[in-house]
This record gives structure tokens, sequence and C-alpha cells, in this order.
């Protein structure tokens, strides 16, 4: 465990006063901090107490096999039927008329009417030992088949974009609730004193649907958000000093903001001003190991030709190079998320024959190059990766207006969708789950985003059912009251 999170648990499992009590109006804030604000140390993973003795943990329970996350996030939703489940029952379907079983009682985003049934826009070949079903869209990643646990019978409770992120992300359709990645490291801490235990890289022009809360702290101390970075530019605004601000002068700076800051935490006692002062202290060190580690310039050509990388540029292959950076660093938990995957057909930026092809090719050499690299610098073993949009793609052609949208696109689609995870102690070369003949519902082993999470969890030594924190008088956890981990996919 970092020092600043070791110092702000020492300080926040104090007993709050009653003038902090009477300002936030809240209950049970001694207990909180006492039962939640405490991490672990690199080497032994023990819960400590500010006096050094041990704290019975409820959070790792079980042997950790990874270290750290690295989450691929598909902004939109990419269809599973263009890229890793394929039904050729689908293809024999093309064109008809949707049967109106598939419709009664369903709700879709956009559809109208009666849709047409829509095979496959891409061409399927089994790949590797384990033959797995890999589109042409994506030869990179078939190239890595084996080591990928592809799970094919993924389902949710919402389907529009903004709900179903946060969804995915925070356990919870509404907001306010912390990210997986504040979860993680409110738990874990960080393995490096001067980098933020929780990194954010975005790519494709905006931001996803439900913005930066997907990566916020919700009711955890601020400390635990996410922190955004670029590869085009200043990895983070305002992290360089003003003109005429020396080193010297920033520190002194910062030394005396702090001081007003811990004096005022003496009369009041607030979390947050811990967080504050954390903050300051992590800008500070960030000044001089933010820019080493974000220069992709300093690797070998062979690098940027395995990954297809254009140092100056904003990527997501840049931003896939960066993420190994950052694993080799001690992040915790690396969030990328590459926006344009919403392939509904009303343009040709939507068309599953024209945006989605050129997301598939922004991403396919990056995320191939991301496993090869990792396996090369033995982190492959104790990294999870996760790989996924927010729900999944209609087998049928959606029609917005009640007629054929002008290109070719599918509606969302909560019941069925792939996802994909490997490395960090994840079987590699299975797919777990199957859907119906044209990819409509999940048939055998279905997994729910709740399960996804609580297997992350579970990969990182994390009890998902006993790792709390009490907010407005009760237990909140990621997985809420539901999720079990998938044993099927854990080696």
């Amino acid at each position: 465990m970092d020092k600043l999170h070791k110092e702000y648990v020492a300080r926040s499992v104090h007993q709050n006063t009653r003038r902090h009590f009477l300002r936030v109006g809240t209950g049970g804030l001694g207990a909180i901090a006492l039962a939640g604000l405490s991490g672990f140390t690199k080497s032994a993973g023990q819960n400590i107490l500010a006096n050094g003795d041990e704290f019975p943990s409820v959070v790792r329970e079980i042997a950790p096999r990874a270290k750290r996350v690295i989450y691929l996030h598909m902004a939109g939703s990419p269809s599973q039927l263009e890229l890793f489940d394929y039904k050729p029952a689908l293809e024999k379907l093309d064109g008809q008329l949707c049967p109106q079983s598939l419709l009664e009682g369903k709700t879709f985003a956009f559809i109208n009417g009666v849709p047409k049934m829509l095979g496959p826009q891409a061409k399927f070949a089994q790949h590797g030992q384990s033959g797995a079903w890999v589109s042409d869209f994506l030869p990179h990643t078939a190239k890595v088949a084996d080591d990928i646990c592809f799970l094919k019978a993924m389902h949710t409770d919402e389907f529009n974009h903004a709900p179903a992120q946060l969804m995915v992300h925070c356990g919870s359709p509404r907001l306010g609730r912390p990210s997986m990645g504040s979860w993680v490291t409110y738990g874990l801490g960080s393995e490096n004193d001067n980098l933020p235990g929780f990194v954010v890289l975005v790519s494709g022009g905006f931001q996803p649907s439900a913005g930066k809360s997907i990566w916020g702290s919700g009711f955890l101390p601020t400390v635990y958000q996410g922190v955004q970075c670029r590869s085009e530019g200043d990895p983070v605004l305002y992290l360089n000093d003003p003109d005429g601000m020396t080193r010297m002068t920033r520190r002194k700076t910062i030394d005396a903001i702090n001081a007003l800051n811990e004096k005022t935490y003496q009369e009041v006692q607030d979390p947050e001003i811990l967080t504050r002062i954390a903050q300051y202290e992590m800008a500070y060190k960030m000044q001089i190991s933010v820019p080493e580690v974000m220069d992709i310039g300093a690797e070998p050509d062979y690098i940027h030709a395995l990954y297809g990388t254009q140092p100056g540029a904003s990527s997501f292959a840049n931003n896939c190079l960066l993420a190994r950076r950052l694993a080799e660093q001690g992040v915790r938990y690396i969030q990328l998320f590459h926006w344009g995957w919403d392939s509904h057909g009303a343009g040709e930026a939507e068309a599953l024959n024209g945006g989605f092809v050129r997301r598939c090719q922004e991403t396919d050499r990056p995320i191939a190059a991301l496993i090869k690299d990792l396996k090369q610098r033995g982190l492959f073993d104790d990294t999870l990766i996760v790989w996924g949009g927010e729900f999944g793609r209609t087998p049928m052609m959606e029609n917005r207006s009640g007629t054929d949208n002008p290109f070719i696109g599918r509606d969302h689609h909560t019941e069925a969708f792939t996802m994909w995870m490997a490395g960090g102690g994840i079987r590699g070369g299975i797919s777990h789950g199957e859907t119906d003949e044209i990819g409509y519902y999940g048939i055998r082993d279905r997994v729910h985003l709740h399960d996804l999470q609580a297997t992350i969890l579970h990969q990182l030594g994390i009890n998902h059912e006993a790792f709390t924190y009490r907010f407005q008088g009760r237990d909140f956890r990621l997985t809420d009251v539901a999720g079990r981990v998938v044993d099927k996919i854990v080696v």
C-alpha cells in the first residue's frame, strides 16, 4: 500500500466530531471509516489499522490471481453477430420478416413495426487450437483466440446507452454509485506512490454516453475516482506549472495549502479534506512521473509496428500501449473507452459495413498487440483484460421509421451479447455460454453483468459479497444483492 493511502487510512479511522456529524447530517461515519477506509500492503495483502494492528479483512478472503485490470470498453456496443457469435441459421433468414414471437412483449430502442431478419455482415472462420469462431473483421484478434475466454451469453437489464454503461461499471443504472475502478482501488490501494491507482484513457472523439460518472467514486471518498489521461497534448490538463512557477515554489505553495487544509481537518474532521490533501500531493508527484510514463515516443520501432501507434496522436492504439506502460508501473485499474460502436444504420458512420468496420480496424491490431506484449513481458498471467460493450445487438435489422434504415444496422439488445476476458487466472481458448440459433436468447450458461463484476473482483482476491461500504444507513456493494463468480472460466 502506498504512503499516501496509508496516511489517508490512518487519519480517516478517527471518530468524527459532533460538529462534523451535525454539519453533514448522516450517521455512522466513524463506522464507515473504520470498516472501509483501509488498504493493503503490497507484499502480504493484509488490512492494516492506523496503529499497525491487523484488521479482520472482509475484502481479500481469496488468493488473488490478478494484480491489476485493463478494461477495454467499446462504447456504443459492438454487434456480437458480426464478431464472435456465428449464426449460419440467421444467414439463411436474411431479408425475411421477423416472427411476431420475437417482438411481442419486447421493448426496443428504435425498432417499429415488423423488421426484417439480418444475416451476418462478416465472414467467419474457426481459429487456433480452440476452434474459436472469429469474423474476418478482426484478423489480429483471431490470432490470439487461444488466449481468450469468450462469454457468449451475457445479458443485462438496460437497453439505453447511459444507464447500460452505468450498469456495467457501477453495478446500477442510477447515478451516484462508485465505479468498479473506484471500488478496486478503495479496497486494494495502489502499487505506485507517484501515479493514481485508477487511470482512464478515452478515444474515438467523444466521451461515453454516461460521461465521467462511469469512472467516478460515487459515495466513496473522491480520492478513489479515476484520473483521465490523454495520449495527445499534455497527459493531464493543467499538470504543468504556469510560467514563472518553479518546482520549489510549487512545493512551498502546496505545503501552505495543505497546512490550511490540515488545520481545517483538525477542526471539522471531514474525510474529504484528507482527499484534498492527498490529491495535492499526488498532483505534485504526477508532474514528474506522468510525463515519463505517458511518453510512448521512447518505445522501440518494433513496438510501434506491433500496436500501430503514432506518438503524439489521440488513438485507441496509443491508449493500448499506454495501458501496458501503466500496468508495468503498478497502476491497479486501467480503463479504456473507445467511442463509436453504435451501429443502428441510420447513417454511414453507424453502418455495419461502414463505421463499424472502421472501429474494428482501429481496435483489432492494438488489442492483439496488448495481449502479445503483456505475455512477452511476463505481465499477462497477473493482468486481467476485459473487453465488451454495454449490451448486444438484435438479429433483426433496425427499421427506425417502420421501414428499413438507409444503411445496414442493428438495434440495442439486452438478452444476449458477447464479452471476453483474458489473462489474470482466466482460462484461455474456451467459449462459455451459448445463444439460440439466431443469437436472440442465451440458452446455456448465461452470465449477468453482476456475475462478470463478481468474477473480476474474485480474480483480484476480493469476496464481492463481503466487500461493502455503509452509506445512508445501509451496506452497498458493487454487485448489489446479486452476482455469482463464473467458476467454470477460472483456472
